[in-house]
């Protein structure tokens, strides 16, 4: 006996409840947690643009526009940016390729129409609608978004195939620039006509593939801006609140006990001097801050060799007794943690022992012991290629 799945992941739409659904029951049992296929959700789906439009439009300097070719025999893909020409166009071959145009909406009211249907979402949760034009063949490979996204087959039929298993590997192929999956097993296989829609949470893996003749789609795109983005964007808005007065200030400075050293006390005078730090893991704002105070305000760095030194070459230069001298433009501090010691040096990070990393910190002119580990060693000859040291041959009695 066949079970049924409490929630199905194909639906039929009618002219009352296009998602097959209430848009309640959609939000909670599928937005942004599974797929859905909604049969007929649009009868009678006329596209609110003609192809010809839609190439027209991919000329315009000013539109966000990709022509992808796919070669098959060679598994070659070729991306060719807008603003695209006729001579572009000309050139396409018979099938396996596709037009892409971002932001649509913003061109054409027609399209811009689409989104009332979904005036059920937030309406600053709408980003772009994305056309697509596709003759047989022609898609962009397996790849994955980070965002909801309502693929609206428009003209003809194409097919798609997803995969809705959470450990479908997800790494990119190293030779193509679309992003697209290495490996692509798919679970779920369908082929869409006119007035079908494919909702798909982010991460989902899944490939569309135009199928027996030209191919349009109206992809709703939901904007889902990264944590990345949304804290840069947040502490850029906080610093342009902030008086130049407001500094990092430590009148309960006491004498340093290690040189170089970013301590307890520093890590809680920036707990206390930023606004968001307190959230912050201590391991994160230490790295930050050990990366941050070493870099100078005019962001003058010391070059790298132009011509690195290998380890059997830096050895030698060691055991004839060379002197290793600091870079005017090289700030360095350090922290450590119970198991480990960080050595931050013009805005870089590199692991190290306590005693190289205050004795680099001390000393403006450092001599290696005989008998320095190859740790340290190899610590001393990153710092040598990369300029913040530098090598001063021992002079040689006559």
């Amino acid at each position: 006996m066949t079970k049924l799945h409490a929630f199905p992941i194909e639906v039929r739409g009618s002219a009352r409840q296009p998602l097959g659904m209430s848009p309640a029951r959609f939000l909670r049992d599928y937005w942004q947690k599974r797929p859905l296929l909604i049969r007929q959700a649009f009868p009678d789906f006329q596209p609110p643009l003609q192809p010809d439009d839609l190439a027209g439009l991919a000329c315009e300097p000013a539109a966000l526009a990709r022509l992808i070719v796919h070669d098959e025999k060679r598994d070659q893909w070729h991306v060719h940016p807008g603003p695209l020409g006729e001579a572009d166009f000309a050139n396409t071959p018979d099938s396996n390729w596709t037009l892409l145009v971002q932001d649509v909406d913003k061109w054409d009211a027609d399209v811009a129409g689409l989104l009332q249907h979904f005036s059920f979402l937030p309406s600053w949760r709408m980003d772009d609608v994305m056309v697509s034009y596709a003759e047989p063949g022609g898609g962009v490979g397996a790849h994955v978004d980070q965002y909801d996204v309502f693929l609206i087959q428009g003209l003809g039929q194409r097919h798609w195939a997803i995969s809705d298993d959470p450990l479908a590997p997800k790494a990119f192929r190293p030779d193509v620039e679309l992003k697209q999956l290495a490996q692509f097993e798919p679970t779920h296989e369908w082929l869409l006509d006119a007035g079908d829609i494919l909702y798909l949470p982010p991460g989902v893996p899944h490939d569309g593939v135009a199928f027996g003749g030209p191919c349009m789609t109206f992809s709703v795109g939901m904007r889902a801006p990264s944590q990345a983005e949304l804290t840069g964007d947040l502490a850029d808005y906080i610093a342009e609140q902030l008086p130049d007065e407001l500094r990092y200030a430590d009148p309960d400075l006491k004498p340093a006990r290690a040189t170089g050293e970013i301590d307890r006390a520093a890590l809680e005078r920036l707990k206390s001097t930023l606004p968001f730090a307190a959230a912050l893991r201590d391991d994160l704002l230490h790295d930050w801050f050990g990366r941050f105070i070493t870099r100078y305000r005019n962001a003058q760095v010391p070059a790298p060799l132009d011509k690195p030194l290998s380890v059997e070459a830096f050895r030698k230069q060691l055991d004839g007794g060379a002197q290793l001298l600091r870079h005017p433009w090289s700030r360095l501090a350090w922290h450590r943690d119970k198991s480990s010691c960080t050595l931050y040096v013009s805005g870089a990070a590199y692991p190290a022992t306590l005693a190289l990393a205050l004795a680099l910190c001390e000393q403006r002119s450092y001599t290696p012991a005989r008998k320095i580990g190859a740790a340290e060693r190899q610590l001393l000859l990153a710092l040598v290629n990369d300029g913040h040291l530098i090598l001063r041959k021992s002079r040689q009695r006559r």
